[in-house]
């Protein structure tokens, strides 16, 4: 991404805040902001991964005195120490303008009705769809997740026109509301997705079954939140607002920009964040800045859909295996649903791997057919060949919150 004079002053300007913290202040020893003079002098500083951020924990990454943190979220920390982020006044204020910002990308207004079901809590998910529909003027229906037959009967009951979740729950309730046949008393007219990475054959999917319009919401927890960047109208990429950070591309192994247009790791600094500012943050998310004016005529750039993440990777027989490659694969296959699941174990000294996946197909020797078939193109795009079992539309698990698509059991 292009650096103007006005976003490097706003990047010295927040090093020098983020110093005033415990782990800026160590980390960034010796650095005075004012000697960082250009785009090479910055991309000099070190990255921060969110180890580090747990070794921050709890507060050592709060720039600001105690009197001026108004909330705290945090991840999930289900694979270590969670991240504690504290929030001023102005964050959330300012995290507010950038939420409502994305409705509006995505034509809605305060005569919406938009029903919420991420979760709540410490998790910045729910209070951040609520904080930008209420600052847009539209009717907030805070239900946060779970509790299926009540989000149905509420969806009908009050005529929501907005659906907030993630793209498993959207899932799991526009099936349920086709086996209830009440999809003539739904009104949705929009879906706004986040919180996890989904293809293609699985929007499609969504989209169909409800009748939306869907659009991709970007965020994460370090950084404000959800709402950080939407897709517009024209589905081409999600506008990011470079108004409130600064990002990079980089190659997730060396560290370095790749050239405009090349897939790699979305790196985010902070220009007006007061709570805890950060620096090169490394989001492990994999896209690509989408060069060019957009058709909507928004002067935000672009980065394309998430495709997964430099992390959830994983390596059985040799071979490396994404979930975004799983996806376009079987997306190509005709009576493959969107559905899969991955299990990964070890036996007699090697490893094995089983592919479910959902079809409509009803026979034995259909099934027998379309699992030959996803075992060889399984071979032929990823050179390696699991174990294809078929199971039928429903059958595997479904997620009030995100999908886990890979399960490792190898010690």
């Amino acid at each position: 991404m292009e650096m103007t004079a006005e976003m490097l002053s706003g990047i010295k300007a927040s090093i020098g805040s983020a110093m005033r913290g415990e782990f800026y202040r160590k980390r960034f020893a010796g650095i005075n902001p004012e000697d960082i003079g250009s785009r090479a002098d910055f991309e000099r500083l070190p990255l921060t991964e969110k180890e580090d951020l747990r070794e921050a924990y709890p507060l050592g990454l709060q720039a600001v005195s105690d009197e001026r943190i108004v909330r705290i979220h945090s991840s999930s920390g289900t694979t270590g120490k969670a991240v504690m982020i504290p929030y001023t006044q102005k964050d959330v204020d300012d995290w507010a303008v950038q939420f409502a910002r994305c409705y509006s990308m995505a034509g809605i207004t305060n005569t919406d009705r938009v029903q919420i079901t991420p979760g709540y809590g410490l998790w910045t998910a729910g209070i951040g769809f609520q904080l930008g529909a209420e600052r847009l003027g539209a009717m907030a229906i805070p239900m946060g997740p779970g509790n299926t037959e009540r989000q149905i009967r509420m969806m009908i009951d009050l005529k929501s026109t907005v659906l907030c979740a993630t793209s498993s729950y959207a899932l799991l309730l526009a099936e349920e509301i086709e086996r209830r046949g009440v999809r003539d008393r739904i009104c949705l007219k929009k879906g706004v997705i986040g919180s996890e990475r989904w293809g293609e054959k699985m929007r499609r999917r969504i989209s169909s079954e409800l009748g939306i319009s869907l659009y991709d919401i970007y965020g994460l927890t370090e950084i404000y939140g959800p709402g950080i960047g939407i897709s517009c109208e024209h589905g081409c990429g999600m506008h990011l607002w470079t108004d409130y950070f600064y990002f990079e591309i980089i190659n997730p192994d060396t560290g370095k920009a790749v050239p405009a247009g090349e897939t790699g790791e979305i790196v985010i600094t902070t220009l007006r964040k007061e709570g805890a500012p950060l620096i090169r943050y490394r989001t492990r998310d994999l896209t690509r800045e989408i060069p060019g004016a957009c058709p909507c005529g928004s002067p935000y750039p672009r980065i394309g859909t998430i495709i997964g993440r430099s992390d959830d990777m994983v390596k059985v027989k040799g071979v490396m295996i994404y979930p975004s490659r799983v996806d376009e694969l079987l997306a190509a296959i005709p009576d493959v649903s969107s559905e899969y699941r991955i299990e990964i174990g070890h036996a007699g000294g090697r490893d094995e791997m089983i592919l479910y996946f959902e079809t409509p197909l009803r026979s034995p020797e259909e099934r027998g057919n379309l699992e030959k078939i996803v075992e060889t193109r399984f071979r032929e795009k990823i050179s390696m060949t699991p174990r294809a079992v078929a199971a039928g539309m429903g059958d595997l698990p479904r997620s009030e919150k995100k999908t886990a698509r890979i399960i490792d059991k190898r010690e």
